[in-house]
């Protein structure tokens, strides 16, 4: 190594561009062999850091976002899944949702890939560079309570349920809370009521939310204003993909279920 090559590293060191630091001299060969200009070399090294830079921003997202399992929307089984509206769906994958601060209320019973497509449109978000957390309903109310206990309560909303653009909070209903638990759950929606999106699933029609917050109607119907104000509601209905195979063994008898959404007008 000479000591321009030297200076050329140390400068990409200082400047923080590791990949032009590694590639660079790669590029001027294969540039130079196909008698590229000058422009040719800046741009592709320029291409490569840039690229580079994204995938360490998306890592970075990926792992703040804790997605239980990482999940793709092309393949969300629809032609099992006939009971889900796969044009709605489709058109929510382009994150329009996101950048206008609307939410998304997926609902349906058990098994009918609520949480699949929550995490495949949270998965697309990240991808693009925006910033999302997942978090199952029960896991925040522990979390949010464990918060208030420690005196940090304020601290963690900034953090947690503030900070990402899109919030996923997956499985409200298979647990009912006490009414500290609403109350803590009302807090999360209407600090980011017109401030950030939020996607939801649920296994209960609306009619039933107050069972899931300690019975609370006032609460209830306080919160459902908040988050159903934007929103765009997808009611799935249909099988469970758990549960297929043992129907299609004849196992279990197929049964198909669906949710009744009442929304008071």
């Amino acid at each position: 190594m000479n000591l321009q090559q030297e200076r050329i590293l140390d400068a990409c060191e200082t400047l923080k561009l590791g990949t032009i630091s590694s590639e660079w001299s790669a590029v001027a060969d294969k540039t130079s062999a196909k008698e590229g200009t000058f422009a040719d070399f800046l741009e592709q090294l320029l291409q490569l850091e840039l690229q580079a830079r994204t995938r360490r921003t998306q890592e970075t997202l990926l792992k703040f976002a804790g997605f239980p399992a990482l999940k793709s929307f092309d393949d969300y089984d629809f032609k099992f899944a006939s009971g889900a509206p796969r044009q709605q769906l489709k058109e929510l994958t382009g994150l329009a949702f996101v950048e206008r601060a609307e939410n998304i209320v997926l609902l349906g019973p058990s098994g009918v890939g609520k949480s699949h497509l929550a995490i495949s449109l949270g998965y697309l978000a990240v991808m693009r560079g925006i910033k999302t957390r997942f978090i199952t309903a029960a896991d925040l109310m522990l979390q949010l309570a464990t918060a208030k206990s420690q005196g940090r309560l304020e601290q963690y909303l900034k953090r947690s349920v503030l900070a990402p653009k899109l919030l996923i909070i997956d499985e409200i209903g298979y647990l009912p809370f006490g009414r500290d638990e609403a109350n803590l759950f009302f807090n999360v929606i209407a600090k980011r009521y017109e401030q950030g999106s939020v996607i939801v699933t649920s296994n209960l029609p609306f009619s039933q939310w107050s069972n899931a917050f300690a019975d609370d109607t006032t609460l209830t119907a306080a919160l459902l204003d908040r988050l159903l104000h934007h929103s765009h509601i997808v009611q799935i209905s249909g099988e469970s993909f758990r549960l297929k195979g043992k129907k299609a063994a004849g196992i279990i008898p197929a049964v198909e279920t669906s949710t009744e959404v009442l929304v008071d007008a």
